[in-house]
């Protein structure tokens, strides 16, 4: 299991002069746990404009510095190689990792001329047949799972959405294993267990959220409107079948500010899994 990557998530220094911002550093780390928190190898391809333009150089679009027949040259040569790389393999690498706004390896967006326009850089345009995804999109891994767990079975059915997340790459933080599961803690366990859920909600990238009942936890409808409040993507899920009105599953405040799914199954697709068949970008 392998990805391809943009040099510069390991090695920023590939990046133009003075445009690699604290997020983007942020996101470069992150995309560098997930792979070594799943085991994923990450295969670095050349970067182009290091190759071209050398690595001191100042940020500029692909009309002004790289539309001429030496550079189009150049990508048929790293291309050739890169497939010839891929072939070697046992597998397909699972996604190619860019990074937006470059004009050679964008994903979702890049500067062909002097607007950031939508569309893949000239590299990662050679290889439509690959899923690719932004650098920032694959940094969203660390979940945060919000869900009642009172009884056996809310604990037993919290750890089967746990292991179905990781064995989408996902890194699942499950309140009931920090404590949260008894009925006689004292008010200083109280805090300390409301402290480090905080903690973690902070810290996560996204929020998934089991809204089953006849009406959904207040301790997850607290933690959904934690989420929503601070632009955390969240995901809900509802498998129960009773509705709380003509066009509502669940109340409207917790369903309008979620992606809210029907099945366990569909929640890797709702997340952006790179391994849930969700096609390519």
């Amino acid at each position: 299991m392998y990805v391809l990557l943009a040099p510069c998530i390991l090695d920023p220094a590939c990046r133009a002069r003075g445009i690699t911002s604290g997020e983007d550093i942020h996101s470069f780390r992150r995309a560098v746990e997930r792979c070594r928190r799943f085991s994923i190898e990450m295969v670095p391809f050349p970067c182009p404009e290091t190759i071209y333009l050398g690595a001191d150089r100042e940020p500029g679009s692909f009309m002004e510095r790289l539309a001429t027949d030496e550079f189009s040259a150049l990508l048929d040569a790293l291309e050739a190689d890169l497939r010839s790389a891929i072939r070697e393999r046992a597998e397909s690498p699972l996604a190619i990792v860019g990074v937006d706004s470059s004009p050679v390896c964008g994903v979702n967006t890049t500067y062909l001329s002097t607007e950031k326009e939508p569309g893949r850089g000239a590299f990662i345009a050679r290889f439509p047949d690959i899923r690719a995804v932004d650098v920032k999109e694959f940094a969203r891994y660390r979940i945060y799972l919000a869900a009642p767990l009172f009884s056996e079975a809310e604990r037993a059915y919290n750890l089967v959405l746990r292991d179905l997340l990781e064995t989408h790459l996902f890194d699942v933080y499950l309140p009931q294993e920090v404590g949260d599961t008894s009925h006689t803690r004292c008010r200083d366990e109280h805090r300390a267990i409301f402290s480090r859920h905080l903690a973690a909600l902070r810290d996560a990238d996204l929020v998934v959220a089991v809204i089953d009942g006849a009406d959904a936890d207040s301790g997850t409808s607290w933690e959904m409107g934690y989420a929503y409040a601070h632009d955390k993507p969240l995901v809900a899920l509802r498998t129960d079948f009773r509705i709380a009105g003509h066009h509502e599953l669940v109340n409207l405040m917790l369903e309008e500010s979620a992606d809210v799914v029907t099945a366990k199954e569909d929640l890797p697709r709702a997340l952006g899994s790179l391994l849930s068949g969700a096609g390519k970008s």
